[in-house]
């Protein structure tokens, strides 16, 4: 995966290797890929000192930060924080610090909302993670009206959609969020019956571990039929050595992650622009889920993409 601001990818920067080595200016190959020569010498460079590893990516995170907050001051806010519960605005004045690096502080050690905090102890209830990607995977199915030929009342107006749709029918989005990275996958089907669902789960597994996540452990499903007592639902998940678990009984928030996936599934998908076909719509999510899962700058992730909680993890086990 490229940095969201990286002008070549990769396979860019290998393409503008084999160009140059063919004998070509690097000024003119650097033109027509758009980047500027001091870009392109860069990427020879490293080319050329480290071979083509020198042309992966690497981490922007610089080796030393003096002017970061010391230590045991971020450990005296965290402890006002959870004491005694005060906001950005109160610490700051008591340190002797800007309200603004308070709530950096804040934000980096995941005290930044007291709705997540248990009052009494100061504990972080509310919020929770799974420590690796696979160790949990959320599954839910949104329903959503199919778009009659010609447009619905997004693309015609509402009374010129309402005599447009004739009994169209529904799509079922059966979608899958890994807990740890919030790397997603999405299919579309007509049902949401017990075999449809044993089969998504089945290439779910293989997208997740296509995507570096080797292993499925849990699957955390609401109390639908299927997920209870579907025998191919029970088989998928033991094909996979996965252990099946279910919601509490009328607590949507228990699988939170997958519901807060269907509500920008929604907004940058489904409603994103009024299609003129149930086909457009259906042809547009691949996108989505590739913006989604390398590009979209997720405010749990710290404003990085989950593919990149992946790659960490990936590095960080192996």
């Amino acid at each position: 995966m490229s940095h969201g601001n990286a002008r070549l990818t990769v396979f860019g920067r290998n393409l503008l290797v084999e160009r140059v080595c063919s004998g070509r200016p690097v000024a003119h190959v650097a033109a027509e890929m758009g980047i500027s020569r001091a870009t392109a010498h860069k990427w020879l460079r490293r080319w050329r000192t480290e071979g083509e590893a020198g042309l992966a990516d690497r981490s922007s995170r610089p080796l030393r930060t003096p002017h970061r907050t010391p230590a045991e001051i971020e450990a005296r806010i965290c402890r006002l924080r959870t004491d005694r519960k005060l906001g950005p605005a109160r610490i700051g004045p008591a340190l002797g610090l800007p309200t603004s690096t308070v709530h950096r502080v804040l934000t980096r050690h995941r005290l930044n909302r007291l709705s997540w905090l248990d009052r009494p102890t100061g504990t972080v209830i509310r919020r929770y993670e799974r420590d690796r990607p696979g160790e949990l995977i959320h599954i839910d199915v949104k329903k959503l009206g199919r778009i009659p030929d010609g447009g619905g009342h997004r693309a015609l107006g509402r009374q010129a959609g309402r005599a447009t749709r004739s009994n169209v029918g529904f799509d079922y989005v059966h979608s899958a969020v890994d807990d740890h990275s919030r790397l997603a996958y999405s299919e579309i089907h007509p049902d949401e019956k017990v075999t449809t669902c044993a089969g998504f789960l089945t290439r779910a597994a293989a997208f997740f571990r296509a995507h570096g996540i080797p292993r499925i452990e849990r699957v955390l499903t609401d109390n639908a039929w299927a997920y209870r007592k579907g025998l191919a639902w029970k088989a998928a998940l033991a094909d996979l050595g996965a252990t099946g678990k279910l919601t509490r009984a009328y607590r949507p928030q228990t699988n939170g992650k997958v519901e807060r996936f269907h509500r920008t599934l929604l907004d940058e998908w489904a409603y994103l622009r009024p299609y003129t076909s149930n086909d457009e719509r259906t042809a547009a999510l691949a996108d989505f889920l590739h913006t989604y899962n390398h590009h979209h700058c997720h405010t749990a992730l710290d404003g990085h993409p989950p593919i990149s909680r992946v790659n960490n993890a990936a590095g960080q086990y192996t």
